[in-house]
């Protein structure tokens, strides 16, 4: 069919230039190069170029010019912006760097189980359910130290001061259940607190182990403490055992139940340690009268400190621990032990020699403050103001007797170096 098309166009009459060559059946009219032909050259539309030169020709050099259209297909793949280089990161990582501390996961130190950043980690309750916490108020500074109610705290500590006395006069035993109740009164203040704070201690085990010290140590002496204080370490520890998991607050509360028999139960049996020499060494008053000596050191020191400080006193101890106690309150303090112990010594049948007088008074000047203080450290760290509020006008057991704590195994050790009663 297309050789009768070639044909046909060659034997038509208006063909007068000799359409192509023509090569018969079997290849029709073919078009050379050099053949003339009618046929229209090939032009852009618009025709601004002219007609295209043959494709013998050699070339010229031009550009064609193309009819301008609005759209420009050719747009996206040209830019007459200089393109940007790529960006070279910063750092190239080539598989993984347990080196590189920018990557490395952080480390999971709760052996897998859940992490509520609400939960307190000493196993007690959210913070969100938390009581508010208890912010001191009123004025700072030594001239805080008048605002309390001196009226109630002075005849609070008269009566406190005669029941004492008339325990020592009595007999050693009296005294002892005066140790007795004051330690566990403070032991029961002071777990009370710290799980209202939101630790869960061992309160029985704790409790038991502050009341079985001063016992031990009244009974046999300070041979028992170790034992004492082992077996209510394992108590403790062994009862978290029981816990369903870590959530419980092993550690933590562990640690302040611990705290609680060293802090209470270990320093209040030094009282007992003394007592025990009334009845098992010495003479017959040597403890009843270091007590007493003890008491009166304490007690002057607080009485010293709190008006000396309150009058000029104006660098403080250790401000973040309790701005109202000074240097100038403690040396006040002080000294008001040294004077306190020099009358009341001068009646007292073991202690009687002015060097042994100005000893004591020097070693409850140290540590009667220092007691105070690790004591308001303790409350500064919990927010608190007082750690009970069973002692009118001196808050509680803990809050009034704090001092002792601290005096008491410095003069225990003290009347054994110096033998008061030889």
């Amino acid at each position: 069919m297309s050789d009768d098309i070639w044909r046909q166009r060659d034997e038509t009459p208006e063909d007068n230039s000799g359409y192509g060559t023509d090569f018969g059946s079997d290849f029709g009219t073919v078009q050379f190069a050099d053949d003339p032909t009618a046929e229209p050259a090939l032009t852009f539309q618009g025709g601004d170029t002219g007609n295209l030169p043959h494709w013998t020709e050699p070339a010229t050099g031009e550009i064609p010019v193309v009819d301008d259209d609005d759209t420009d297909v050719w747009g996206s793949f040209q830019s007459s912006e200089p393109s940007q280089p790529s960006r070279r990161p910063e750092r190239l990582s080539i598989g993984t760097d347990p080196t590189d501390e920018r990557r490395r996961a952080p480390r999971d130190i709760t052996g897998g189980f859940d992490r509520d950043v609400s939960r307190d980690i000493t196993g007690g309750v959210p913070r969100s359910t938390r009581p508010a916490p208890v912010r001191r108020s009123g004025p700072r500074g030594p001239q805080a130290a008048i605002g309390r109610d001196m009226p109630t705290a002075v005849t609070t500590a008269l009566i406190l001061l005669g029941v004492f006395f008339g325990a020592i006069m009595w007999r050693p035993a009296a005294v002892m259940i005066i140790v007795l109740a004051v330690v566990a009164l403070a032991a029961v203040e002071f777990f009370s607190k710290v799980t209202e704070k939101g630790y869960r201690p061992a309160t029985f085990a704790g409790l038991l182990t502050c009341i079985a010290a001063p016992l031990a140590a009244y009974w046999i002496g300070d041979a028992a403490l170790p034992l004492v204080f082992a077996f209510g370490f394992l108590a403790t520890s062994i009862g978290f055992l029981g816990a369903t998991s870590v959530q419980s607050g092993p550690m933590p509360n562990v640690a302040i139940t611990t705290m609680a028999m060293s802090w209470i139960g270990l320093l209040g049996a030094f009282a007992a340690l003394i007592l025990r020499y009334s009845v098992n060494g010495g003479t017959a008053h040597a403890g009843t009268d270091t007590l007493f000596m003890v008491a009166i050191a304490v007690i002057a020191n607080d009485v010293g400190a709190l008006f000396v400080g309150a009058s000029v006193g104006k660098t403080p101890l250790r401000e973040w621990v309790s701005p109202n106690k000074t240097i100038e309150g403690a040396i006040g303090g002080g000294l008001a032990s040294i004077v306190a112990l020099i009358i009341v010594g001068s009646q007292n049948g073991t202690w009687d020699k002015m060097s042994e007088w100005i000893v004591l008074g020097l070693v409850v000047a140290v540590m009667a403050p220092l007691g105070d203080l690790v004591e308001s450290m303790f409350k500064r760290n919990l927010d608190v103001k007082d750690f009970g509020s069973i002692i009118a006008g001196h808050g509680g057991v803990l809050d009034r007797f704090d001092g002792f704590l601290f005096v008491l195994p410095a003069a225990y050790y003290l009347m054994l170096v110096m033998q008061p009663w030889q």
